[in-house]
């Protein structure tokens, strides 16, 4: 066995794929389409907010002329349970040091970012909300032309926000069954035409699992499988099958039998308990 061989193997052995969220138990039963949502919420790299990213793989030194690698390392935010009811607009809580006096050590240090309570106006939903916002926020959104545009080209990674989510949520469920503006036809034509373009970049599937969180969508699954494997009474089965072989022998007539007598055994059943109601009935 020459050398090559020998090394294979422990390589193969070590090379293991390493679990992840959907690995073990119902999220690993979850569809692709809630996965798509996940990885773009939590594994797709976001806009840089806090920091400028320096262009190209070197930089020069203008003074010594030294010659250096460019590092972007992104600032580490925080994301309190606040962010997910309102609009942020990516910016997060910035923890670090601070060195208030030159002669004394560094102290930890949070920066808050300012926040606003502002009133927004969905044109696909055709409704005014009342949500706490961040300037950052408000500039998108202006610079957008609107909250519905904000909303629908900002990746998840990016709003960082389960509010705005549940809106993305239902104004794509809304242009996707036209039901926005019932009263107003041509208002409806006119806002669908303006924002279809961004229902490309679904499937059905995938907008009725966008903006669930893990729990949410781990629940959602073990009500669709408690739906599926309800067993079923075996008398509906054997019935079924009896009606499509007669069927399949061409008795029509039978199954116009069979009807009939369903039908004749559920009013018999709705007379007697309206017997039993009946205190003035005559009783046998």
């Amino acid at each position: 066995m020459n050398g090559r061989k020998v090394y294979e193997i422990p390589n193969r052995i070590l090379k293991f794929n390493k679990p992840d969220n959907f690995s073990f138990g119902v999220a690993a039963r979850l569809p692709e389409a809630y996965k798509k949502f996940w990885y773009e919420w939590k594994k797709q790299k976001p806009v840089p907010v806090h920091y400028i990213p320096e262009p190209g793989k070197w930089k020069r030194n203008p003074e010594t002329g030294e010659v250096t690698p460019v590092q972007n390392f992104p600032i580490p935010m925080m994301f309190p349970n606040e962010c997910h009811q309102g609009l942020w607009g990516g910016e997060g809580i910035v923890r670090g040091f601070q060195k208030r006096k030159p002669r004394r050590r560094r102290v930890p240090h949070y920066w808050f970012p300012t926040l606003h309570r502002s009133v927004i106006y969905s044109e696909i939903l055709n409704k005014h909300m009342t949500v706490v916002v961040t300037m950052r926020a408000l500039d998108l959104i202006h610079e957008n032309y609107g909250l519905d545009h904000y909303i629908l080209k900002t990746p998840a990674c990016d709003l960082q926000s389960l509010l705005a989510f549940k809106l993305k949520r239902k104004m794509l469920l809304s242009l996707m069954n036209r039901d926005l503006y019932p009263d107003d036809p041509v208002k409806r034509e006119d806002v669908y035409n303006t924002y279809k373009k961004y229902l490309g970049n679904y499937t059905e599937e995938e907008v009725e699992w966008y903006g669930l969180t893990m729990f949410e969508a781990i629940k959602k699954q073990m009500n669709r499988e408690e739906v599926m494997n309800k067993p079923k009474p075996l008398k509906i089965m054997y019935r079924a099958e009896l009606v499509e072989q007669l069927q399949a022998a061409g008795i029509e007539e039978v199954k116009a039998a069979l009807e009939e007598y369903e039908g004749n055994v559920k009013s018999q059943k709705i007379s007697s308990w309206l017997s039993k109601l009946n205190p003035f009935s005559s009783r046998k």
